[in-house]
């Protein structure tokens, strides 16, 4: 399995640029899943030195990622080139939404996918 993990939010739940604290549950998964050889890829809008303060933070807590907002080599030779969105098994991320989340009717119902995401919302936030 391949996973691309985002950092504000999900893997740190303090507020950009800064880092911390850590989601150590979410880091310690993502450890436990490279120690059976899955891949673990940092997904962020971080460039620069917040992107390395990310990926540093990280390191401390011992998660040490395949590839940081890139696709995976082996995935690059795979497919001759390298797409601008990574390929994954699994992205995480705290403003994820799910397509089975959302039952398509034929229209768009934009008060229903509003009233999910709040609650996705509120969810993390009480999580923090």
């Amino acid at each position: 399995m391949i996973y691309a993990v985002d950092f504000d939010g999900t893997l740190s739940f303090g507020e950009w640029p800064s880092v911390g604290p850590v989601n150590r549950e979410l880091v310690d998964y993502l450890i436990s899943r490279q120690g059976t050889g899955d891949k673990v890829i940092l997904w962020t809008c971080r460039a620069g030195k917040p992107l390395a303060d990310a990926v540093e933070f990280c390191r401390r807590y011992g998660l040490v990622f395949d590839a940081v907002n890139d696709n995976l080599p082996e995935i690059i030779e795979q497919y001759g080139s390298n797409s601008r969105k990574i390929t994954c098994d699994v992205y995480i991320d705290d403003r994820a939404f799910h397509v089975d989340d959302y039952e398509y009717t034929g229209e768009v119902d934009i008060g229903r996918i509003e009233s999910a995401l709040i609650r996705f919302a509120d969810r993390v936030s009480m999580a923090v």
